[in-house]
């Protein structure tokens, strides 16, 4: 499954940048987050690897994310897996005027197990979750 979302954000693209490129700031946007561990590489660049634990419906998450490309103010992007799911995530900062950054995401899962099963029921949940947790982030750097 495959699909992208974009938002506007009221901010120049280096602020967003700045904001988003922050592990510290990932508590503050991401509010079901309960931890992230740095595992392997150098922190924040591509092959770095990251383990975090959401609480989700009352129940934790672990996933693993690799960075897979870091071209900013461009692009960042990353691999996301747990248990039945890969995601690859391309995110796309693109100057729309002084003030605004156009965030683009282009998200693409693979399913596996039971995981497989689930997806055909919760096809249009992923992208309405992707644009939710964009809005949050733009919500946050808004009012930072």
């Amino acid at each position: 499954m495959k699909y992208s979302t974009e938002i506007i954000i009221n901010l120049p693209r280096e602020k967003v940048l700045e904001l988003f490129d922050s592990t510290d700031n990932l508590y503050k946007w991401q509010p079901t987050l309960k931890s992230f561990e740095h595992l392997s590489g150098a922190p924040g660049m591509e092959g770095a690897k990251s383990r975090l634990i959401y609480i989700e419906r009352g129940k934790e998450l672990e996933m693993t994310e690799t960075i897979t490309k870091r071209n900013l103010p461009e692009e960042f992007s990353g691999l996301y897996e747990t248990k039945g799911v890969k995601n690859t995530l391309i995110n796309d900062f693109h100057e729309e005027g002084p003030n605004s950054t156009r965030w683009v995401t282009v998200s693409e899962f693979k399913f596996s197990g039971f995981m497989k099963f689930i997806a055909i029921f919760m096809r249009r949940a992923f992208p309405k979750q992707t644009l939710k947790t964009m809005n949050q982030f733009k919500e946050f750097a808004e009012n930072s």
